[in-house]
């Protein structure tokens, strides 16, 4: 079969992809929901799997969907709107949005407070720490990743009770911190580095929200600092001032 529809002269992917495209608009596709097989879709549409690869590669590269090695391929889902506030908790965000909030610990391991961290923890240079790296996601969609460091004194362990309960506010629970709040939130853009576009299923050279903050009990005592870095194309933020 030609490359080319001899009706129309569009080429046989890019009226694979407007296809899938049509149905994710009108619903047939659902956000979150797993795509026929490329085998389906070739014969759906009577092409090659060549064909339906081209078709969705410029879907992904557009960001109406995400390839999961060894699982299939997913419809993205729509932007997750992510307040920034002095309370901001993920699971609260997206559990507000219908969506199941997951956690899950990547690496936890020592580390030592430099200059810069032992500032915005109140800490000596050179203080032990916890760094804690987890992925953070909304039902089966990777939302962000996250680096956060904590005393190791004051939170023995944490990289376990991580583990176990896969929430920071569950977490500082843990050891009695009931209440917390946001003292400082800096945003930038960066690109994605090929560790995190892994554990974020992005193409390398996506774009990342980087938002650095430092948390304080209510006391104003400073309790983590930490460096999160969202996929570009799955959050907007909201600034809220309150």
């Amino acid at each position: 079969m030609s490359m080319q529809d001899s009706a129309y002269g569009v080429a046989l992917w890019r009226q694979v992809a407007d296809g899938i495209e049509r149905g994710i608009a009108d619903g047939t596709f659902a956000a979150g929901e797993r795509l026929p097989g490329e085998t389906e879709i070739a014969e759906t549409y009577r092409v090659n799997r060549h064909t339906v690869r081209r078709a969705l590669a410029t879907l992904a590269e557009r960001g109406l969907v995400r390839a999961e090695r060894g699982s299939g391929t997913y419809v993205e889902a729509h932007r997750l709107a992510y307040p920034l506030r002095a309370r901001t908790r993920f699971s609260e965000i997206v559990g507000a949005g219908g969506q199941e909030p997951r956690g899950q610990l990547i690496d936890a391991s020592e580390d030592v407070a430099t200059r810069d961290l032992a500032r915005m923890l109140g800490l000596k240079t050179g203080a032990p720490l916890v760094r804690i790296e987890a992925l953070r996601s909304a039902d089966r969609t990777p939302i962000c990743v996250s680096t956060t460091w904590l005393s190791a004194e004051r939170f023995p362990d944490a990289g376990d009770v991580f583990a176990a309960t896969r929430s920071m506010t569950k977490l500082l629970a843990h050891y009695g911190v009931r209440d917390y709040r946001r003292a400082s939130t800096k945003i930038t853009a960066a690109i994605a580095d090929a560790t995190d576009a892994t554990h974020l299923d992005l193409a390398l050279g996506r774009p990342v929200l980087v938002v650095d903050a430092t948390d304080v009990d209510t006391a104003g005592k400073p309790l983590v600092t930490k460096r999160a870095r969202f996929a570009a194309e799955r959050v907007e933020f909201l600034v809220e001032n309150s």
